[in-house]
């Protein structure tokens, strides 16, 4: 099926977007950036197209869908836009709810894919892990904690930079909004939490740069999830254990573990195509979850009746439990 996608952001995300939707050959990519810096590198590295705004781009290339790959707080305004102009909407995580409500209810009206990012969802380990979890019958506990150093996330540019460093959209409240819907796919709807936070670092923010959550989910399973930005080595663990039950995962395609009660034996379990790695990131983070995640986007476009794994409606609930660790 072809098809003209525009990649709205032309910063570190949307170049990933752009060389993941390239491996298409039925599509025409066309680049947005108000920043000619970002365009320039852009026709140099991958040879597109590239426009100043999204009426500019749909004007000149009537494209068929958009992958808004922009900061957080523009997200709303922006998928309106799409929308408007008769788009299918991808677009990355949002950390705030702003608009939600209208625009779902305006896609719906246009009759357009409204396509929200929750690349862990589409993780081989972590649908395994969701997999073993659902099947196991007795009470679960876990011990979940994710962190990395805030400088680190992007060496190449000052946190202060980017949308991280806002209080807004800050980095642990990033993090909580990437993992917490699989958590919540895994182990439940939460029931009950609490959080005890702080500052513990000399970093340059006005926010808390550590969480440790306590978490109650409806079924009955409950965990600790720890969140910061402090950790100078990065960090991804989990452990999920029970009577009847225990696994294990450092964040790596080999690094998933379960132990056999009955033998006494542990079980690696092996992804194939699973460990592709960008330059520049942390070890955890693998290229192949996101492209999964845009041809899931694809998938939808073509039938609508291939449902995501994520959905606005249930980020609205995640962010709502966000906001009371927050508060």
């Amino acid at each position: 099926m072809e098809m003209k996608i525009i990649v709205i952001g032309l910063g570190s995300m949307g170049k990933r977007r752009i060389r993941l939707l390239s491996e298409n050959k039925d599509i025409q990519l066309f680049g947005i950036d108000s920043q000619e810096s970002r365009c320039a590198e852009v026709k140099e590295k991958f040879g597109l197209k590239c426009y100043p705004s999204i009426s500019e781009a749909v004007a000149a290339e009537k494209p068929d869908a958009a992958v808004i790959s922009t900061s957080p707080l523009s997200h709303a305004a922006i998928i309106k836009e799409c929308l408007q102009n008769n788009l299918h909407v991808f677009t990355e995580i949002n950390l705030v709810d702003t608009d939600y409500e209208e625009n779902m209810a305006l896609a719906k009206a246009k009759g357009k894919v409204l396509f929200l990012s929750s690349t862990p969802l589409y993780r081989k380990e972590i649908r395994k892990i969701i997999e073993r979890v659902k099947d196991t019958k007795c009470p679960l506990n876990y011990i979940y904690h994710k962190g990395q150093y805030l400088p680190d996330w992007h060496p190449w540019e000052s946190y202060n930079n980017y949308f991280i460093g806002n209080p807004k959209t800050n980095g642990c409240r990033e993090i909580f909004a990437i993992e917490l819907p699989w958590m919540v796919t895994a182990f439940g709807p939460i029931k009950k939490i609490f959080a005890v936070k702080s500052k513990n670092t000399s970093l340059n923010i006005t926010y808390n740069d550590n969480y440790l959550v306590t978490i109650e989910h409806e079924t009955g399973k409950k965990g600790v999830f720890a969140v910061d930005v402090v950790a100078r080595k990065p960090y991804r663990h989990l452990d999920v254990y029970g009577e009847d039950f225990q696994i294990a995962w450092n964040g790596t395609p080999d690094s998933l573990v379960e132990y056999d009660v009955l033998t006494k034996e542990n079980k690696t379990y092996e992804f194939e195509d699973a460990s592709e790695h960008a330059a520049g990131y942390a070890s955890f983070i693998t290229e192949n979850q996101y492209r999964d995640e845009l041809k899931a986007y694809l998938a939808q476009i073509q039938d609508p009746s291939n449902k995501p794994a994520w959905s606005f409606e249930k980020d609205l609930e995640v962010l709502k439990i966000i906001d009371q660790i927050e508060a």
